[in-house]
Parts: structure tokens; sequence; C-alpha cells
């Protein structure tokens, strides 16, 4: 039996502090396998209602142009994030291959885009962060960390931030 090969990772952001101590084992594993770091980010879908209303204020046009200028930051704010983390572990990632990953910015609901995206994208690994401690963590293994691993074709990786 051969040993899986990992060439692809897709790396699930928040951009919390959790998701961000998750990417050094991205990065760790990228740099001892040779792989590739995906990294998606998912803008959390407004409920029906709150779409609807805001819709109705804002117009079609105005809303397309908010939802683009949200996607166009949050590209920046990943962007500025991954080079932070490369100038922070520049002693052990010496070319920080992650400072060329590509970044997938979706909307809707993150477990259910994540899912997409893994099963899209030919992932041999999905690595992400999650939260909670003690009783409510069970609770809160992240929900969406939860519903991810429960449903994905893939391997995932759950890193929780240390105490």
């Amino acid at each position: 039996m051969m040993l899986p090969r990992i060439q692809k990772i897709l790396h699930a952001s928040d951009l919390s502090d959790n998701s961000r101590y998750a990417f050094r084992y991205s990065a760790a594993l990228a740099k001892s396998f040779g792989a590739d770091i995906t990294v998606i980010y998912v803008i959390d879908e407004l409920s029906g209602t709150g779409k609807s209303l805001l819709l109705d204020y804002l117009g079609e046009e105005k809303w397309k142009a908010l939802q683009e200028h949200k996607k166009s930051e949050y590209q920046k704010t990943i962007q500025t994030r991954l080079k932070e983390f490369c100038s922070e572990v520049q002693e052990d990632l010496t070319d920080c291959r992650v400072a060329l990953s590509r970044t997938v910015i979706r909307d809707g609901n993150p477990a259910e885009e994540i899912l997409a995206e893994i099963a899209e994208g030919d992932y041999d690994l999905v690595v992400m962060g999650t939260h909670g401690r003690g009783m409510v963590s069970t609770a809160l293994m992240g929900n969406t960390a939860r519903r991810v691993v429960r449903r994905s074709m893939k391997p995932v990786m759950v890193v929780r931030l240390p105490e």
C-alpha cells in the first residue's frame, strides 16, 4: 500500500487567531511535502430577510458594488496576513511559498462552501482551526469544523489554539 501524497492543501480561514495558528501547520506540511496551499475564506451569508431588506434599501447595483468591495477588502486582508506570517516564520520557512498561495473567497454558509471547494479542488488535505475549550468545546468544536469533518471525503486536520 502506498503512502498518501500530499500535493494540494486547502487551508480554511476565518481570519481569527485560531486560523492563524492553524496556518502554521498548513505551512509546515506544505514545506515538508512540497505541497501548494490554497486559502479559502467564506463571507457568511446574510439571512434571507436581512438580504431582502438591504436589497430593498440599496438597490441591486449598490448591493453588487458593496459585495465586490467587501471581497476586494477580504482579499487584501488575507494577502496582508500571509505576508505578516511569512515575516514571522522566515527562519523556519526560508522560501515561504505560502506567499504564492491561491486565495478563494466565497459567499454563503461556511461549511457548505468549504465542502464545495473540497469537492471541486482535488485537495489532498484540509487544515482548519477550531474554537472552544472545556465543556463548551464539544458543542463548539467550531460548528463549521465539525460539519466539515463529518462530511468531507478528504482528510481534515483540525487545529486547536493552545491554552
